[in-house]
């Protein structure tokens, strides 16, 4: 299965291995899913999860982004959707769901996805409908 997470649900699954994000991450670290990223999408990641107020260690943010880079796919997303978004810093997790096709979008702000102008394709769902659905 070949999906986009969200910052906010990668951090919530990094902070508790508890719940539903923290299985996505266990899915994702046994290679179970396959992760879509892009630089904009690994930067992103780094810099939310390189924030003091979460205490990684930066040693530890540096192996879970290799491991993403390793075992996850790069899109090349240059392509815009055609949607405007509320948050428009949102726009490159789906430009990325769109062009590599992915199967979910998982996100622990759906309002931030549903566009005020255009419409888009992509399945989008909370970190709890994943696990229930694809589990």
């Amino acid at each position: 299965m070949r999906v986009v997470i969200d910052t906010n649900v990668l951090v919530s699954g990094a902070i508790n291995p508890h719940g539903s994000p923290g299985r996505i991450m266990d899915a994702l670290l046994a290679e179970e899913i396959s992760l879509l990223y892009d630089d904009r999408i690994l930067g992103e990641y780094r810099e939310v999860l390189l924030r003091p107020a979460f205490g990684f260690r930066h040693a530890d943010v540096d192996t879970l982004l290799d491991f993403i880079e390793f075992a996850g796919e790069r899109i090349s997303a240059t392509a815009t959707v055609g949607v405007i978004l509320p948050d428009p810093d949102d726009l490159p997790f789906l430009e990325v769901a769109v062009a590599g096709a992915a199967d979910a979008l998982i996100t622990g702000n759906m309002r931030h996805f549903k566009p005020r102008h255009g419409r888009h394709d992509v399945f989008i769902c909370s970190p709890a409908d994943f696990v229930q659905r694809f589990r």
